[in-house]
């Protein structure tokens, strides 16, 4: 038993990385749903913030204590459970894949994020029509640049680096899953839509999935 509690939702991008990374590590962990979408949110809950003040997910509880952050979990993971390793063994290849992996969590996540979503509707006022013309214009210029980088890789394998998964495809599955929740036609991006086919047909991605998960709906 590894003593692990993933405080998570199932339609969270954060959430899905940080599942399939424990998939793919075969690492056994209690499921704790965080419902972001129910009342106000049970993320901003007294209970839940304080396991993370930042009110949000997921949280990854361990026997060295609670973590945040979905990347700085990832990192976590990799260093204390290193078989099988989701960054590669030279510094320049964990550099590319770090590099992609930033361009979807850092750029393109943060602002298709429920938080942004609900601004953007009650303070902005946007209809639903402007909201998907935003999340469209900002999900498909990261995977376009990701697109491109994947273009000149001169390496290029089944996934984004080579011929097994690392952080650079649990980042894509989880964004490229988004994506489509959203109507993005992920045809536009051809070696993204590749890899992730590839990475959708491997029995852990399919585990992590968002309608894989207990609270998604039935």
């Amino acid at each position: 038993m590894t003593g692990l509690r993933l405080y998570n939702y199932w339609r969270s991008s954060a959430s899905h990385r940080v599942r399939i990374a424990l998939e793919l590590k075969g690492l056994s962990y209690e499921y704790v749903p965080v419902h972001l979408t129910a009342g106000e949110g049970e993320q901003f809950s007294p209970e839940y913030r304080a396991l993370n003040p930042q009110s949000r997910v997921p949280s990854l509880e361990t026997a060295d204590g609670i973590l945040t952050q979905s990347m700085a979990i990832l990192e976590w993971l990799e260093e204390k459970y290193p078989k099988p390793a989701l960054l590669p063994a030279s510094a320049l290849e964990r550099a590319r894949v770090r590099a992609i992996a930033q361009i979807l969590v850092a750029d393109v996540q943060p602002l298709q994020n429920t938080s942004v979503i609900r601004y953007l509707k009650e303070k902005l006022g946007l209809d639903e029509a402007a909201v998907k013309s935003w999340l469209h214009e900002w999900i498909g210029r990261g995977l376009k640049a990701v697109n491109e980088l994947l273009e000149r890789a001169v390496d290029r394998g089944p996934y984004c680096l080579g011929v097994q998964p690392t952080l650079a495809d649990v980042c894509l599955a989880a964004q490229c899953a988004a994506a489509r929740r959203f109507g993005l036609d992920l045809s536009a991006y051809p070696l993204v839509a590749r890899v992730d086919g590839q990475c959708g047909a491997q029995p852990a991605f399919q585990r992590a999935a968002p309608t894989s998960q207990p609270d998604a709906p039935r």
